[in-house]
């Protein structure tokens, strides 16, 4: 049955000593027996490998002997998982103790759901959770400018996202991927591209995805906890390297999954977009014009991946289009059935 399925959680720290022991703790005491915890560190330098060692004897540590990356940390720790389920988790992620079973009940409502995504609310940079509780992701959409942003980012918890959605994709700071779907859109043996080193690549996985007929399911009944640094109006206090591969992958993205048909509907919001991101790089932000210089020195390699993608499309243009909306995009889904809820609780008890 599906509560024995194996839930392999993945993360990678990088410098994370601030938030890493107890986000392993709250994995560690998730109502859900069966769960392996592979953990990749990007060769941090402020102590996190020392808090690590105190969690060898329970989760997998792997130690990288420099920063690789996000994306290929990420891919690596998914090759070593063998989980039916795959739940990337970011380091400064919280969670409730029920969230694992309820993010693997959800995903057998539909055997096309290939993502399921919880309801994430804010943490402090403190690790606290604040007096009046703000959504940080319920899933993640996109508008006709290729903008990617969460599903009610910043607002107050007031009882909103309370039904069972599909949604465009998924936040992998804390994202429940189906092995089946994870093998079906590998490109080039990796699921997440290894070219966003960070920022964008779970954005990228969920266009593919969408693109290869999966679907993504948002759970009111899954509730963690994140501590988001980077934010649609906080650019300015991030790293020019953050800021640089924020532009890269913009276009990395564009260049794999865009189809005629959507550059047809929307190239007007498009190109504006574009010609503002290019004229705030050149007058302002000029650390992120090394964006431009990787994408023209590795196009080949990026339309080899978008030809790999195209040849296995399945979503027609009708469907794609109707993703990319200036309001949140979500589509009703069922709920699960009153007895495959009444076998999660039963095995959770």
């Amino acid at each position: 049955m599906y509560y024995d399925d194996l839930v392999s959680v993945t993360i990678v720290t990088y410098n994370s000593g601030r938030f890493i022991k107890r986000c392993l703790e709250s994995v560690l005491d998730q109502k859900y027996a069966n769960v392996e915890v592979i953990v990749v560190d990007n060769a941090s330098t402020d102590g996190t490998a020392d808090i690590l060692e105190s969690f060898e004897d329970r989760c997998r540590i792997i130690y990288n002997d420099e920063n690789i990356g996000f994306a290929a940390a990420q891919n690596q720790a998914i090759r070593l998982s063998a989980g039916d389920w795959v739940l990337t988790l970011n380091p400064d992620v919280l969670l409730l103790p029920t969230f694992i079973p309820a993010m693997v009940e959800a995903g057998y409502i539909d055997r096309k759901v290939g993502t399921v995504c919880g309801k994430l609310l804010t943490l402090t940079p403190e690790f606290d959770i604040p007096e009046k509780p703000r959504v940080d992701s319920t899933g993640i959409f996109f508008t006709p400018m290729l903008r990617h942003l969460d599903r009610g980012s910043r607002e107050i918890d007031n009882g909103h996202h309370l039904n069972f959605e599909y949604v465009f994709g998924a936040t992998a700071a804390a994202a429940l991927y189906r092995r089946e779907m994870i093998n079906d859109i590998l490109i080039d043996g990796e699921f997440f591209d290894p070219d966003f080193f960070v920022y964008r690549e779970d954005a990228d996985v969920a266009w593919r995805a969408q693109l290869l007929g999966w679907r993504c399911l948002y759970t009111p009944r899954a509730r963690g906890y994140h501590v988001r640094k980077v934010l649609p109006g906080n650019r300015r206090a991030l790293p020019p390297a953050i800021n640089m591969h924020s532009v890269k992958n913009r276009f990395l993205m564009r260049l794999k999954n865009m189809t005629p048909d959507l550059y047809r509907r929307n190239w007007v919001s498009i190109t504006l977009r574009d010609a503002m991101v290019l004229g705030c790089c050149v007058l302002w932000e000029h650390s992120s014009l090394r964006a431009f210089r990787y994408l023209y020195s590795n196009w080949r390699r990026v339309l080899e991946k978008r030809s790999q993608i195209m040849r296995r499309r399945r979503a027609s243009d009708t469907y794609l289009a109707s993703w990319f909306s200036y309001e949140p995009a979500s589509r009703p889904a069922p709920k699960p059935s009153a007895r495959l809820h009444a076998r999660v609780r039963a095995a959770r008890d």
